[in-house]
């Protein structure tokens, strides 16, 4: 006599969206700005512990927030623009999915970068406070995914299989196929590289600069693998996905720049959780501010004395 096998599965939400009274809630909107809240906040904690100016982060990201989210939306729809082909005005529906990471980075941290020059910011202390947050944002971010019913893997047998009901079940699967929770993999990833993120910070004395490309490296490493697993429609580039091609040089690029770092001047080295008795952190010598008051100082890693290297 056998016992029956009972294969358990992680369902999937009813509806995308969460309704309060009359009141109707996106809810992948919703884990996106969880995550951006999320990663604000954590980002302002680390950045006032490394002695920077709470209040000058948040003004950056009220500028780098929107942009990154209009430059994950573009770079989605450039890599899958055959998907919205006929129908452009669909890529305006961003309630519906479709935010490329690299985008909103890429756009995100040059508007940072804009705002920091202004305001006389070392830019890439900036980067190494908000590491873990972009990985900690991502994390809870995906969860969108989720609530969507998109971005799976291919079908398996393991007991945390994906249930995708009819409408969302592609073309050539049975209903009732399990399918890979890729969202999950990717948000459990990313909630372990914060976690690293945050060890590094404190235990390691990295080049400033450096564990944003830690940061990098380490989700290029994870979402490689798991595009593997992805069976939704993509542009393929010499039999791969395009993002598969984009971790790879994003990788490449990350090595090559930690590296680089490696032969910066000696006072650009720093631990990021270090602090002096007084409670702000040791990061440089003091220089004179720019109206030239020698009894007026300043700490030279908040202060950019070569912009051209930034």
């Amino acid at each position: 006599m056998s016992l029956p096998l009972f294969v358990a599965s992680i369902p999937s939400p009813g509806s995308g969206a969460l309704h309060i009274g009359p009141l109707q809630l996106r809810a992948y909107g919703l884990m996106i700005a969880l995550g951006v809240l999320a990663g604000a906040s954590l980002a302002g904690r680390r950045y006032e512990r490394m002695g920077g100016d709470r209040q000058q982060l948040s003004t950056i990201l009220m500028w780098a927030v929107p942009a990154g989210v209009v430059g994950a939306r573009i770079y989605h729809v450039m890599t899958d623009w055959r998907g919205f082909r006929g129908r452009w005005i669909e890529t305006l529906y961003i309630w519906k999915g479709g935010l490329g990471i690299w985008g909103g980075v890429a756009l995100g941290a040059g508007v940072a970068f804009w705002q920091a020059r202004k305001m006389a910011l070392n830019f890439k202390i900036l980067l190494d406070a908000v590491a873990p947050a972009l990985a900690l944002a991502q994390a809870i971010g995906r969860w969108g995914n989720w609530w969507n019913q998109e971005l799976f893997g291919r079908p398996t047998t393991m007991p945390w299989g994906l249930k995708i009901d009819a409408f969302h079940t592609p073309l050539g699967y049975k209903p009732g196929t399990l399918f890979h929770p890729t969202f999950l993999y990717e948000s459990l990833w990313n909630f372990a590289l914060c976690g690293v993120l945050l060890v590094i910070s404190r235990r390691g004395k990295q080049r400033q600069g450096q564990l944003f490309c830690i940061y990098v490296m380490g989700y290029t490493f994870a979402r490689f693998f798991i595009e593997r697993v992805r069976i939704d429609k993509a542009s393929i580039v010499f039999g791969l996905r395009i993002n598969e091609w984009v971790s790879i040089v994003v990788f490449a690029g990350a090595m090559f720049v930690y590296a680089r770092l490696n032969d910066a001047p000696e006072d650009l080295a720093f631990e990021a959780d270090h602090h002096d008795g007084d409670g702000s952190a040791d990061l440089g010598p003091e220089v004179d501010r720019f109206d030239g008051d020698a009894d007026d100082k300043v700490d030279n890693s908040w202060v950019a004395t070569e912009p051209a290297d930034e």
